[in-house]
């Protein structure tokens, strides 16, 4: 058993969803504890959620580098015509 202690807000907004969902606070709380634990135990670092897209629009190794002079020669390219 548990007990949780809701502020005004928390206990209006719980009470409208009672209404909605035709459910009670039991479920509703079990639902959004399940929704909660769902979204954090999926949740993905940053780097996971890009992997799949790094290197795959080039693959300049030094672009980290030489960046500078490379967009110089762009700018460059660009603007002599």
């Amino acid at each position: 058993m548990t007990t949780i202690r809701l502020n005004e807000d928390l206990n209006n907004k719980l009470s409208t969803l009672i209404e909605i969902e035709k459910s009670t606070k039991t479920e509703i709380i079990k639902k959004a504890l399940t929704e909660y634990y769902e979204h954090h135990v999926n949740e993905k670092s940053p780097y996971e959620l890009g992997m799949e897209l790094f290197g795959r629009y080039g693959n300049d190794e030094n672009l980290s580098t030489n960046y500078k002079s490379k967009l110089k020669r762009k700018l460059h390219e660009k603007h002599t015509h």
